[in-house]
């Protein structure tokens, strides 16, 4: 298995308001599973309380760009990311405190 289980928070619109409802996604390591994420979020992040993890696997996607001297293609890597629920009544999460 993979030494980094999480590899960073996930950050977007829609993950911003999800934070309200005490879920948080991070990106996760493609060989992590529910349990593994499960400790390591608790180890990274002490008294915080796990209630449920959905995972999902994003495809990678093809990417083409137009310039002068022709079209570029590419593609952009997939990942997996993990929707971590916190215990609401418990401690949440502040990605954000160093801003």
């Amino acid at each position: 298995m993979s030494k980094r289980v999480l590899i960073k928070p996930y950050i977007t619109e829609k993950t911003t308001r999800l934070m309200e409802e005490a879920k948080y996604t991070f990106v996760v390591g493609m060989d992590a599973n529910k349990t593994a994420i499960r400790e390591a979020v608790e180890q990274r992040y002490p008294n915080v309380t796990v209630e449920n993890i959905r995972t999902q696997i994003v495809p990678a996607k093809r990417r083409r760009r137009y310039t002068q001297g022709g079209v570029i293609e590419g593609r952009t890597s997939g990942f997996k990311k993990a929707i971590v629920k916190l215990d609401p009544q418990g401690e949440q999460i502040d990605f954000f405190e160093a801003v």
